[in-house]
């Protein structure tokens, strides 16, 4: 069976949001938790179906898109998606393998020559930067909000936007590899560097989550909750005059309607036991290369909770497929866009049974 192969340059929009013929559906098997604590700890209507779910042929299905975000949520029709729910790029922590103009943007005096305020994610990309990459910190909140509010015009009057963010500190150079946070995964390695001077000095914790969020509701979202996730297995660092970093953030938006309060599809039932607005959850191991995929237990109460059974969920930066993969088990539809190759494939191969067969 091939996927269907859809890259940034394909004319086409989306074809199962309209409703085309779907290759059939097999079982799709893997273990997100038990179904004794999928029932305690989610209040999962059917906990059977998380640990081994058999869907329907024609029913749920699944389309992993080839190219930036920022390009491909133009193939998505207007009001089409119920839910997104995504983690882009962390500032200054990976490369995932993507082209970037060191040699520019590692020139300290040509970067302050370009100035603090970012001209916009496309002017970035054509002097050839990589999301996540950017020498100042405020271009990356700029490219990320910009990148986010592309989802407005897809997402449903009645639909939700959970965006992961992590922080970081501010050094003058660091070490950036394809697979591990500042060092600590693969042995080649770049050498990020950054202008000093503002907010950014050295080791000043940059609140990067909050300013994208800020950055986010000035362009119109409505933040709900600022979702704390607790990692109790975070990674040691070498660190003696701090504490150790073991959260991120995980907000959640909703549209600005034109009148009245916002009116969205939320199902409490479905958070975890307390509803609180601070989870624990074990950081668990990535796939493929790709260190930084979710934790099915973290995100599978956003999917219930914000998107209706059938409904469609996207992941602009969806990596090996992980939230389209918990969808997909949760009874969900589900589509990704990804920029890398590598990661794209894997995403596919792993969902090819719900996949689309090429014509």
């Amino acid at each position: 069976m091939r996927v269907a192969r859809h890259d940034a340059g394909d004319s086409l929009a989306c074809s199962f949001v309209r409703h085309e013929p779907l290759a059939s559906v097999r079982q799709l098997s893997f273990d997100l938790m038990s179904e004794q604590e999928t029932s305690e700890l989610m209040h999962v209507d059917r906990p059977e179906r998380l640990a081994r779910p058999v869907l329907a042929s024609g029913h749920l299905h699944a389309e992993v898109l080839h190219g930036d975000a920022f390009d491909l949520f133009e193939k998505l029709p207007n009001e089409s998606v119920d839910l997104v729910v995504t983690s882009p790029p962390y500032w200054g922590q990976r490369s995932y393998d993507l082209a970037h103009n060191w040699g520019l943007f590692n020139d300290i005096p040509k970067a302050r020559r370009l100035g603090v305020v970012s001209r916009g994610y496309q002017w970035y990309r054509e002097l050839g930067g990589a999301l996540g990459l950017e020498p100042f910190p405020e271009w990356y909140v700029a490219h990320i909000a910009e990148i986010v509010h592309k989802a407005h015009r897809v997402l449903k009057p009645e639909g939700s936007l959970w965006l992961n963010i992590g922080d970081t500190y501010v050094a003058r150079w660091s070490s950036i590899r394809d697979s591990g946070r500042q060092g600590l995964a693969d042995h080649h390695r770049e050498r990020r560097k950054t202008p000093l001077g503002g907010i950014r000095q050295e080791k000043q914790l940059l609140l990067i989550p909050a300013r994208v969020a800020i950055a986010c509701q000035e362009k119109g979202w409505i933040l709900r909750n600022d979702l704390i996730w607790y990692k109790p297995n975070v990674t040691p660092r070498p660190e003696s005059d701090r504490l150790k970093l073991a959260h991120e953030h995980f907000f959640h938006f909703v549209k600005k309607p034109k009148l009245g309060r916002p009116k969205y599809y939320y199902r409490s039932e479905s958070a975890e036991e307390r509803k609180n607005d601070v989870v624990s959850v074990n950081v668990e191991a990535g796939e493929g290369d790709h260190t930084a995929t979710f934790p099915p237990r973290l995100v599978a109460p956003r999917i219930q909770t914000s998107s209706p059974p059938k409904g469609l969920v996207l992941d602009p930066f969806c990596g090996t497929g992980r939230v389209l993969e918990i969808s997909l088990a949760l009874g969900r539809r589900a589509i990704g866009f990804e920029k890398s190759s590598k990661f794209c494939r894997i995403a596919r191969s792993k969902l090819g049974p719900y996949v689309k067969e090429a014509r």
